[in-house]
């Protein structure tokens, strides 16, 4: 979804949109599906809508996947769930130089809508995007860039509303699973951060590339939606070649490594950090207001008691590791069949030997 900040209210537009419209029967209104990018905050693309009216000088494009860095305590606000986006409106000549410089797929669906809707839907936008109405809190799967163009178009129809065609059988998570092919430290961070909710069908039409296939299949009255699709850029991503350091063989040969020294402290000390994180995901599940975050298992595996085990009497050790060992059992059984069980497998694995070590030095064998 796109997330970056365009500076683009250009002053021009406003004066020309304080004005209503009319637009001429040969104005097009077509979604734009962009594919996604080498950065971070491209990773699922994004979803826009364009209006082209030559004979009135129109050619705009309207952008719900905006958002300032400068807004106070911004990652504060992004952990909670309460940071406020809001939609935008730039030339599509502007538009479409940024994606052309990234190397990014822009394709274009025209909508094969009537005049009036097309009016409706183009006063619809303006009324958004020029009023307090364009600032929205973001929900990663519930109210993004592509569920509000969704909510615009769905608005206008006047039938029944476009749903998702794609899958509903796979998780979110396993939906979500592809884009992070070329990101494993992204990957193993989402993974970790999200909750139960990201383990039920994905039902919800969220992603671009979602509204898209929709968009494609939607019939009313047997009248397709789309009359046209047109690849407007091709995809010049550069594929990212193979890196031990961004992969999961990195943490498998640090966890091998850390093992292999069987030093006690070593392992009450990563146990601690284990602790730290889990504490963080519980927090995190209790402050945020993002449903995806809510109920995570993983605190299970990264469980907050192993804060207590480095000053623990070895008494209360034991009880301790027994303590975690059961969690992690419930963990094992939670996780056997999701998609991030081989992910999170060299955690498991090397928890299970610390602490099988740990408690073999307190019951006095040789460490």
């Amino acid at each position: 979804m796109r997330k970056k900040l365009f500076i683009f209210l250009i002053l021009q537009t406003c004066i020309a949109f304080a004005q209503p419209i009319n637009l001429n029967e040969d104005a097009t209104i077509k979604v734009i599906t962009c594919g996604k990018g080498a950065e971070l905050y491209t990773t699922f693309g994004h979803t826009a809508i364009r209006i082209e009216d030559t004979k009135n000088n129109v050619d705009v494009v309207y952008n719900f996947g905006l958002f300032d860095f400068r807004t106070s305590n911004f990652y504060a606000k992004f952990v909670k769930g309460d940071l406020q986006y809001f939609a935008g409106v730039c030339q599509y000549s502007d538009f479409i130089a940024e994606y052309k410089n990234e190397g990014r797929k822009v394709t274009e669906q025209t909508l094969n809508i009537s005049k009036s809707q097309k009016q409706q839907l183009f006063d619809l936008l303006n009324k958004t995007a020029f009023s307090e109405d364009r600032y929205y809190t973001y929900k990663f799967i519930d109210r993004n860039c592509t569920t509000m163009v969704l909510e615009k178009i769905n608005a206008i129809l006047g039938t029944k509303n476009i749903e998702k065609t794609d899958s509903k059988t796979l998780s979110y998570r396993e939906v979500l699973y592809p884009y992070f092919e070329n990101h494993f430290w992204f990957k193993l961070g989402i993974n970790i951060i999200f909750g139960e909710r990201t383990d039920n069908k994905a039902t919800q039409l969220f992603l671009p590339i979602e509204l898209q296939n929709s968009l494609e299949r939607y019939q009313t009255n047997g009248k397709k939606l789309v009359s046209e699709t047109k690849t407007i850029l091709p995809d010049r991503q550069t594929k990212s070649s193979f890196s031990f350091f961004d992969s999961i063989y990195f943490i498998i040969l640090i966890l091998a490594v850390l093992a292999i020294l069987r030093n006690k402290k070593i392992f009450l000390f990563t146990f601690f950090l284990f602790g730290l994180l889990g504490l963080f995901l519980c927090m995190v599940g209790l402050y945020s207001q993002h449903q995806e975050v809510l109920w995570n298992y993983n605190a299970l595996l990264f469980n907050p008691l192993f804060i207590l085990m480095p000053f623990a009497k070895d008494k209360n050790k034991k009880i301790l590791i027994y303590s975690i060992l059961a969690s992690l059992t419930l963990y094992i059984c939670v996780l056997f069949n999701k998609p991030h069980f081989t992910l999170m497998l060299p955690f498991i694995i090397y928890t299970i030997f610390g602490l099988w070590l740990v408690n073999k030095q307190l019951t006095k064998f040789k460490f």
